[in-house]
């Protein structure tokens, strides 16, 4: 039974940890493409939301476009991106940023460097918090059953 305060909040660790990789992986492949970068015109070939939540929880919706644009070498690349303007729809045309090694991290979105590092600090002061509590419960966790143990005869 005393394992299960240890793992439970060992396996929330882990899930924060790949989220936080995750959000700055990113932010950094965003980052990257808007400054060292090509552009290129891609047409909105669709937009579409995705939903999550519900029942007893909130439900959150999600904007996301599908992108196709031709590389200066010519590849055709079609691409998902999610939280785009609601402005845009079918048929627009909109500038995406890319690496020419790496189109299928194409973006969309404009450059604003504030506003993305602004995000991505948020994100990562929500999982720190996260993380900071599973570390300080499972420390409290430690002391309170080690204290039982030199009590109990």
């Amino acid at each position: 039974m005393e394992l299960l305060f240890y793992v439970i909040p060992c396996l929330m660790i882990t899930f924060l940890l790949v989220g936080i990789a995750t959000a700055l992986r990113r932010s950094r492949q965003i980052g990257r493409a808007w400054d060292g970068g090509v552009t290129a015109q891609a047409r909105c070939l669709r937009s579409y939301t995705s939903t999550s939540g519900g029942g007893d929880s909130s439900v959150s919706t999600t904007l996301h476009h599908v992108y196709e644009f031709i590389t200066r070498d010519g590849r055709v690349i079609r691409f998902d991106e999610a939280n785009g303007p609601s402005t845009v729809i079918e048929g627009d045309l909109v500038t995406v940023h890319y690496l020419p090694d790496r189109p299928e991290q194409a973006t969309a979105h404009a450059p604003a460097h504030g506003k993305l590092a602004a995000g991505t600090g948020c994100v990562l002061v929500f999982y720190g918090v996260g993380l900071a509590f599973c570390v300080i419960f499972i420390l409290v966790v430690h002391f309170m059953f080690s204290t039982m143990d030199s009590l109990l005869p």
